[in-house]
């Protein structure tokens, strides 16, 4: 596993199998070393396998990765997280979720990188420290949901990842019908994710 500093090994990069089909990104383990350990230990947990898509807005991005979306109707995708009080590791040292799950901010001392197509941005209430395993792949630039973007939104989301193949796929599912609540139609299931 490559740590910063480590002038050999490459960032990880993250295999997407879906319904749909598949799509892979980098994952900036170099500049957001804490989101991407806790992204990379809920992988390795199969934490993401069997769950669905749960919003989709053509033109803004896909979320995914809530646990309650293991069922593609449930009223409360969009609302979970990692286990409460669990812990994951980043550069050898164990960093504590909270007590509901979510994770440390990392931001703002962090690189500025921008909500592009393509990146993967951690999702989060708005709240400090309420990001966990809930993110989303952005089809367009938005770049409002950058974390020192205060000019332009209250929203605050980093980027840990960026697509490097099957962007055809995540422009697939993201013109995928929805209904009212911004949930596809027809499921859009995610079957397995791996990290290399």
């Amino acid at each position: 596993f490559f740590f910063p500093g480590s002038p050999i090994m490459a960032n990880p990069t993250v295999s997407f199998e879906t319904s749909l089909g598949t799509f892979t990104a980098e994952l900036f383990l170099d500049q957001m070393p804490s989101t991407v350990s806790n992204f990379v230990d809920l992988v390795n947990a199969g934490f993401y396998d069997g769950l669905h898509f749960h919003r989709v807005i053509d033109g803004f991005m896909l979320q995914f990765g809530c646990p309650f979306s293991r069922d593609a109707r449930s009223r409360q995708a969009g609302t979970g997280g990692p286990p409460p009080g669990s812990n994951y590791t980043c550069m050898g040292k164990t960093v504590a979720r909270m007590p509901d799950g979510s994770m440390p901010d990392e931001f703002p001392n962090c690189p500025r990188i921008s909500n592009e197509p393509g990146t993967l941005s951690m999702a989060n209430t708005g709240a400090p420290n309420s990001g966990g395993s809930q993110f989303f792949v952005n089809t367009v630039h938005n770049d409002f949901l950058d974390f020192w973007r205060s000019d332009l939104s209250e929203s605050q989301h980093p980027v840990f990842g960026k697509v490097k193949s099957g962007m055809d796929i995540v422009m697939k599912i993201g013109k995928t019908p929805t209904d009212q609540g911004d949930a596809p139609k027809t499921p859009v299931k995610m079957i397995k994710v791996s990290v290399a």
